[in-house]
């Protein structure tokens, strides 16, 4: 029955609708991840920071999803607390307000079950997307199968909680597909809605610089209407006013300029003792290079030749692996920027991977090979690492790292 709903060569299933299929598709997907998370349930501890026997709707509301919730019911502090030493605590400001205000909106005042249903829709329309983004570049079934990674992932729970990740990929696939055909007019109202969701808008700023350019160097074989030019720089300005806008509010609201960069600062000093007192590019993952090799008991060094060798097998991957190079230009375009914007602003911890979702079009790449025991092995790797993910950061969540 599923071999049936992936590779869709059964007659019965070449003639049910595609949107269909990846809704069976994500049903199931969902029902294994509801699994997983009452297996969690079940086996919590007092130790865990949800105690014994937590329900579903716990784990839905735990962690950031909390934070989103201050937001819709409390708004945002016009003075941002602050510790005795005079530093800012982490508060709501780090959180966008698109995510937690639709959820106020579709709850009809029960913000949990609007967050809930909120991030269902949102994956269901986010497998879609990929559906059509891969569809293209890579055919038909291999693009059905990387919704099935996709829906069945590691990190697929974030379909299921408080968090605005999935609301986020969605308009994220939508505007790379907007991209990737041309269609730019669209963007004007899609980039503002999803640099409001969560941060990392200014990576796709940096995404159309780069399309922009990739675009004028092949114009002799492929058109480059002046209308485009116009609407690729226009975008881009957009997109970067967008992505230092929320900035410019904190600090209006709050009268602290550098308010919302010592909101995100503050969560690094859970990491850092030493953290510094202000933002400045890369050194969040120098130092957390050195934090993580202290941690693992290897000497300073040793965490600088990780980072970089993580660092030059990315590019080689974007450059030069074969089936990342089938997903076409603007899909490596976004992946390299988004990687370089994480680089960037980024101290590498337990969230790490859930800030890796973005990179989601990269999942056609691990659905191009045909072979249905490989493909059917990815999925069952994907299963595996959900339920790892579950348990550590919902069913045994008690150490510092133990964050999604």
């Amino acid at each position: 029955m599923a071999h049936r709903v992936l590779t869709g060569a059964p007659r019965g299933w070449v003639r049910t609708p595609v949107p269909a299929r990846i809704a069976i598709i994500y049903l199931l997907s969902r029902l294994v991840t509801t699994g997983f998370f009452a297996l969690a349930a079940a086996w919590s501890s007092v130790s865990s920071r949800f105690g014994a026997a937590p329900t579903l709707g716990d784990y839905a509301l735990g962690w950031d999803a909390q934070w989103y919730w201050t937001v819709a019911v409390f708004g945002y502090p016009t003075a941002l607390p602050v510790n005795d030493a005079g530093q800012v605590l982490e508060n709501a400001w780090a959180f966008m307000p698109v995510y937690a205000y639709l959820a106020q909106f579709a709850g009809l005042g029960d913000w949990g079950a609007g967050a809930v249903l909120v991030s269902l829709v949102s994956g269901y329309l986010a497998c879609l997307a990929l559906f059509r983004l891969l569809r293209t570049r890579i055919g038909a079934t291999a693009a059905l199968w990387a919704v099935a990674f996709f829906a069945s992932g590691p990190l697929a729970a974030l379909f299921q909680v408080g968090y605005a990740e999935s609301l986020f990929v969605l308009l994220l696939l939508v505007a790379i597909d907007l991209v990737s055909r041309h269609r730019y007019g669209w963007l004007y109202l899609v980039i503002p809605v999803m640099g409001f969701t969560r941060p990392g808008v200014l990576a796709f700023a940096l995404f159309l610089g780069l399309h922009g350019i990739s675009r004028w160097l092949t114009r002799d074989r492929h058109p480059l209407p002046v209308k485009d030019i116009v609407h690729i720089v226009a975008l881009g300005a957009l997109t970067t006013v967008v992505g230092f806008s929320w900035q410019v509010i904190a600090g209006v609201v709050t009268g602290d300029p550098g308010g919302y960069l010592k909101t995100e600062l503050s969560w690094r000093r859970n990491w850092l003792s030493d953290a510094s007192e202000d933002f400045i590019p890369f050194e969040g993952f120098v130092r957390g290079a050195e934090f993580w090799a202290e941690q693992w008991g290897m000497p300073t060094w040793a965490g600088w030749v990780i980072l970089v060798v993580l660092v030059i097998g990315a590019a080689y991957a974007l450059l030069r692996a074969r089936s990342v190079r089938r997903l076409g230009l603007d899909i490596r375009l976004w992946s390299a920027s988004y990687l370089l914007y994480l680089l960037a602003v980024f101290f590498p911890q337990s969230s790490t991977f859930r800030l890796l979702f973005p990179l989601t079009p990269l999942a056609g790449a691990v659905a191009v090979p045909r072979s249905g025991a490989y493909r059917w092995g990815v999925l069952l790797v994907c299963l595996l690492l959900q339920w790892v993910w579950i348990l550590a950061m919902y069913g045994s969540a008690r150490t510092f790292w133990q964050i999604p």
